[in-house]
């Protein structure tokens, strides 16, 4: 397991922009670059979901619902990723948690504690 601390939640009107930020304070470089990272989303009643997701060359997948207006990045010196959040809407509304998944098998996931962000209309 890999301890993951999240933080850049809160509370903002829609249309405005948030910046999650994701270290795993514990982890080398070295066994960094062997996670895949990426941001879920739990909106109360709701399933976690994917919303972004980037390797360790910087390619990166998004959800249908953030494509556009969400940006993952993530600096491997730093061992950290981030979730740029613009334009945001109500429905955005979730706690945010941040995912490392290990390429190696047996594959492991580890989780931060998650972060809430709260978008009013």
């Amino acid at each position: 397991q890999v301890r993951l601390v999240e933080s850049g939640g809160g509370s903002v009107q829609a249309g405005s922009s948030l910046k999650l930020s994701c270290v795993a304070p514990r982890l080398i470089f070295s066994t960094f670059v062997g996670h895949v990272m990426s941001w879920y989303r739990q909106a109360p009643g709701k399933e976690r979901e994917l919303v972004a997701m980037i390797n360790s060359g910087g390619t990166a997948t998004y959800s249908d619902s953030v494509k556009g207006r969400f940006t993952i990045s993530r600096n491997n010196s730093r061992k950290s990723i981030y979730l740029q959040m613009n334009d945001l809407k109500s429905e955005d509304t979730a706690v945010y948690y941040c995912n490392a998944r290990t390429l190696s098998s047996p594959q492991t996931d580890s989780w931060g504690q998650g972060t809430q962000v709260t978008v009013s209309s």
